[in-house]
């Protein structure tokens, strides 16, 4: 392009170029650059280049527990009063349970505390028409509330509609309903939520399962006496003592403790006491009418962890307890000091988590962490047999504990290997498992129906109950 065709400002374009580009050569500006971006450049190479490890002064352990190398660990794991309340997760089909502050010592209504969706009025109903009926026909306290018979465990099966997911998580306590009109399982979890399940549910009962949350802490005990069947005592590690009055639709804060409630029975022939262990050892009498004790004594240096009546001596008590000791006591001889002397103690290696009385009151069956099952009888049941059981059961299952049927003659007992072990108390050994395809997950707790034979509930800590029956 020639110099005379160019406009004014195309001119003085070319000019500023060249004035620009002669006070960078000026400067000396393009070197530096290129010196720099060079720089840059073999900087970037050498932070990218792999670094030799410099050798650690600290040497590297690698950890490997001793049941990883095929022995058994130096401790028995976590102390025995030990509990975690789990995190309870949220449902969106459910209404969400009231927290542990909202839970204060005030009564508290069925609607208020269910966590179900679906109405409880058929639960209510069933439970009440029940009781009606049973106050209308009468009951024989003579004739006891545990109807004793021999049974065949070959007959013992495991049908698929006796199957019921009731709860989640953990359950440590599971009970009939000692009705012979209702096959009715109540059970307790670690989140504190109570389960109802009616096994023969109708179908405006849809699934016959309804939850409640009336507690913060671990449900430990439930108490259901067969003379007032419409009320549901539960108790809890927080120290609370809940009454269901199905009647009233309300769950009544009976008593309450700074103390975690691990235990808690009633005595055949008397509705409105409760006996109740508490904290170290403590034990307590309570009136549930008045929600006051009558009696407090200390009966272990540890937790109590069951108390149980015998069945044709209401006066005689036994207890188990993390003290390694099981105690037997004669009521009517408590009371007298705060620290009475049992009648007959004895004495195991490590926690006795369980001591029941036999269907007729003869034989004494305890399950302890010693890995045994123990039998005592005789006039002091002074002798004792024991058979080896494995009670390791870790920390996601709950500790076993053995009950009985409905005689004398066999103890049930929940195994690892997800069976239940039955002890012949005759032979002195375990006689048969009973197992099934249909049971996935180690039953831990147990109740036999007392007005069915050959009913039994186990729980699991997955929140499943298994049904087996005749």
């Amino acid at each position: 392009m020639s110099p005379e065709r160019l406009t004014e400002y195309e001119r003085k374009r070319l000019e500023n170029i060249k004035r620009n580009e002669e006070q960078l050569a000026s400067l000396n500006i393009r070197s530096k650059l290129a010196d720099l971006c060079t720089s840059t450049k073999r900087h970037r190479e050498q932070t990218n280049r792999p670094q030799k490890k410099a050798k650690s002064e600290i040497p590297i352990v690698t950890r490997r527990s001793l049941r990883n190398q095929g022995e058994k660990p130096e401790s028995t794991g976590l102390i025995d009063n030990f509990y975690e309340v789990p995190e309870k997760p949220k449902s969106p089909k459910s209404k969400v349970a009231p927290e542990k502050s909202a839970l204060k010592l005030k009564p508290l209504s069925m609607r208020e505390v269910s966590v179900s969706s679906k109405p409880d009025e058929p639960l209510v109903k069933k439970i009440l028409s029940v009781s009606e009926e049973s106050r209308s026909k009468g009951v024989n306290k003579d004739a006891g509330i545990r109807v004793r018979s021999s049974i065949d465990l070959e007959s013992m099966k495991l049908i698929p509609e006796n199957i019921a997911s009731v709860v989640t998580n953990k359950i440590l306590s599971v009970k009939f309903f000692p009705s012979a009109d209702m096959k009715t399982v109540v059970v307790g979890n670690t989140f504190g939520d109570l389960g109802f399940w009616n096994i023969d549910s109708e179908t405006e009962d849809g699934d016959g399962i309804y939850t409640y949350h009336p507690h913060p802490a671990p449900i430990s005990s439930i108490c259901i006496h067969p003379f007032s069947i419409n009320k549901i005592i539960t108790c809890s590690y927080h120290g609370f003592i809940r009454t269901l009055d199905v009647e009233k639709e309300i769950f009544d804060l009976t008593y309450s403790t700074k103390q975690e409630i691990f235990s808690m029975s009633q005595t055949s022939d008397d509705v409105n006491s409760l006996y109740v262990g508490e904290g170290k050892g403590i034990f307590h009498v309570l009136d549930e009418r008045s929600k006051s004790s009558s009696m407090t004594c200390n009966l272990h240096t540890s937790r109590i962890n069951t108390i149980d009546f015998n069945p044709t001596n209401a006066n005689l008590m036994a207890t188990s307890s993390s003290d390694r000791t099981v105690c037997i006591w004669d009521l009517r001889k408590l009371g007298k000091n705060s620290n009475p002397n049992s009648i007959i103690k004895i004495t195991r290696d490590k926690p006795v988590h369980s001591a029941y009385f036999s269907p007729s009151g003869n034989l004494l069956a305890t399950t302890s962490t010693d890995d045994k099952i123990g039998v005592a009888s005789g006039a002091n049941f002074d002798d004792e047999f024991s058979v080896y059981h494995d009670n390791q059961t870790g920390k996601w299952v709950s500790i076993f504990k053995g009950v009985w049927g409905w005689d004398d003659s066999y103890i049930f007992v929940g195994n690892m290997k997800i069976g239940i072990d039955v002890i012949s108390t005759k032979e002195k050994r375990i006689i048969t498992t009973l197992k099934s395809p249909r049971m996935s997950v180690v039953p831990s707790r147990f109740d036999a129906h007392p007005l069915k034979p050959g009913m039994l509930a186990g729980s699991t800590d997955r929140g499943q109950v298994y049904v087996w029956s005749l």
